[in-house]
């Protein structure tokens, strides 16, 4: 079956950095899209950023562009996420997705900016 388990979150604080990991199993991870999305208190879930099956395609939500950035092995079967200069804002819960005839989702990992 598919899972996807998130690792790396934490506290850190403003203009920090983090790089989340999100470990996928259960499908063909090499030729599938995979997705960064991310939920505050009291937010919708955000997309943050996606990137194509063999890496040569990203996209970011507007307000994280030139701060993080989205990769992946497709060796490891493993999508990163870098975080840099974080903010406060940045604080959310992180989950990694997939999207295999439906969405399919990590648990989710914290990160919290604050000093």
């Amino acid at each position: 079956q598919v899972q996807l388990v998130e690792s790396g979150g934490g506290l850190v604080q403003p203009g920090g950095s983090l790089t989340l990991s999100c470990a996928a199993s259960g499908f063909s991870f090499s030729t599938a899209a995979m997705r960064w999305y991310r939920q505050a208190p009291g937010k919708e879930r955000e997309l943050v950023a996606v990137i194509s099956s063999a890496g040569g395609s990203t996209r970011y939500a507007d307000s994280v562009k030139g701060r993080f950035t989205i990769s992946r092995d497709n060796l490891k079967n493993t999508v990163y996420l870098q975080m840099n200069s974080l903010k406060p804002e940045d604080t959310a819960v992180y989950y990694c997705n997939v999207w295999i005839g439906r969405d399919f989702w990590g648990q989710g990992t914290q990160v919290t900016v604050s000093s």
